[in-house]
């Protein structure tokens, strides 16, 4: 398997000139050219643990907690950014919580954040994707070792590196006088997130633990594409048995609500086997579930059904099934394309924005729809992934983009942390009817991915 970032020659010089083709094709204005590199001269980083309100539940396990990681780059102008994240080793790779505690787990991807920093230091680049293309193979071996864990997966680095990488796009537009994300976007990748949703759906999250009535209450509220996370513990016997145990009691309990943002007025569903299904029966009979509730036809993607060693063909599943952390590079998403994937769920917030805008322009090259689906982040990358969300196409039979956001029903302190977002009161931020409303101002400040927070600048300064 390749390796994140490890580019055939030939792939890589074909799919950039076939991006740069497209970006000529739209008209597409080129970003201004970089007036100088940027010089990495020291850093910081630091973490703070946020606690769920209950243990959240998929890929077979549970989390009590998810970290907020920050990293500070400092450019040898004296220009400094803080980039955050949020880390997720459930969600990255369930083997590593099978062999360590919650808190170990967190603590080794922390530790792989905090070596991505020493190596940066004294780094020029040119553009982020580049630094993070110099550091992954090293930075990877060492997060095996570290572990004890050759078979480690990709996204258990890429999680770590998410706080490093957008400081490092944070810098980079501070060094260049860049203020709005589209400009921030290189030409190449501009078509695949030239889209512009005047609104985003937000896709709640159902995870094992959360009660029905939870459900009740946010199809009420207006949520219209309920999110269910499926792949329940046990055999693979139990698991289905549950899963479309699950299915039946939510779309019993919600499927008579009627939503505006729809064309026939019903609400949407997003099934997410996390990569827990063996066989392509399993998959079948839970679609055949799905008819017999009929919703079939209302199943608006089903992601990442099988692990990313399976070569299990989709082209003839009645509905789209979606890619996830099965495709971390250019030819592992093409594989999953040829193989009849027609979705892809992009993780700008979990995956890097350098490796989002990638997947993001061979997407729209092969005809590939795209959501952005979540990690339990913070607020204030929530506004991360809506910058992607807002500008990817829709998908066939609605007229909104889709975002899954569930913090606010993990979180503990979810008030408190959305306390800390530079414009926590901005009224793109709020939900309404199940949707964002993302208007100039939200893309006139970018949702202001470009303005600092008081409380995470504090978390990497030290005291005297």
């Amino acid at each position: 398997m390749a390796e994140p970032f490890a580019f055939d020659p030939l792939t890589r010089r074909e799919f950039l000139g076939r991006s740069l083709a497209a970006a000529a094709a739209l008209a597409v204005p080129p970003v201004a050219p970089l007036r100088r590199p940027v010089s990495i001269r020291r850093g910081a980083a630091n973490f703070e643990r946020e606690p769920l309100i209950r243990p959240s539940g998929f890929k077979g396990g549970y989390m009590t907690e998810f970290w907020q990681s920050a990293v500070m780059l400092e450019s040898e102008s004296g220009a400094s950014r803080v980039g955050l994240g949020t880390q997720n080793v459930l969600w990255c790779d369930p083997a590593v919580l099978e062999r360590f505690t919650e808190s170990g787990g967190n603590s080794l991807m922390f530790a792989v954040t905090d070596r991505a920093l020493q190596m940066v230091r004294g780094q020029r680049f040119d553009t982020p994707i580049q630094l993070l293309d110099g550091i992954f193979d090293e930075l990877f071996a060492y997060a095996k070792s570290i572990t004890g864990m050759p078979a480690l997966r990709p996204t258990f680095v890429l999680n770590a590196l998410i706080p490093l990488d957008n400081a490092a796009w944070l810098l980079y537009a501070a060094e260049n006088g860049i203020r709005t994300f589209d400009e921030l976007v290189p030409a190449q990748y501009r078509p695949g997130v030239s889209y512009r949703h005047q609104r985003v759906a937000s896709l709640p999250s159902v995870t094992y633990g959360l009660p029905l009535a939870d459900v009740v209450t946010a199809a009420q509220q207006g949520y219209f594409v309920i999110k269910l996370k499926l792949g329940h513990p046990g055999t693979q016997a139990e698991m289905l048995e549950q899963d479309i145990a699950r299915l039946t009691s939510v779309v019993r309990a919600i499927d008579h609500l009627r939503t505006p943002h729809t064309p026939d007025g019903r609400l949407r569903y997003d099934l997410d086997p996390n990569a827990r299904y063996e066989h392509r029966d399993t998959l079948m009979r839970l679609l055949d579930a799905a008819k017999k509730l009929g919703v079939l036809e209302r199943v608006v993607v089903v992601e990442e059904p099988f692990a990313e060693t399976n070569d299990t063909d989709v082209r003839d599943v009645p509905v789209i099934v979606a890619a996830d952390e099965s495709a971390t590079t250019i030819p592992e998403a093409i594989r999953r394309f040829d193989q009849g994937y027609r979705g892809m769920a992009l993780k700008a917030i979990a995956k890097t924005l350098s490796h989002t805008l990638q997947i993001a322009q061979l997407s729209r090259e092969r005809g590939v729809h795209c959501m952005a689906a979540d990690l339990t982040v913070n607020p204030i990358l929530v506004d991360w992934n809506k910058n992607v969300a807002a500008r990817l196409a829709p998908f066939p039979g609605l007229s909104v983009g889709m975002m899954e956001t569930n913090g606010h029903q993990q979180y503990r302190n979810w008030e408190g942390m959305s306390a800390y977002h530079p414009c926590s009161g901005a009224e793109w931020r709020k939900v309404r009817q199940g949707v964002f409303e993302v208007d100039a101002d939200f893309y006139a400040r970018s949702g202001c991915i470009f303005e600092e927070s008081a409380h995470y600048r504090a978390l990497v300064t030290p005291t005297v």
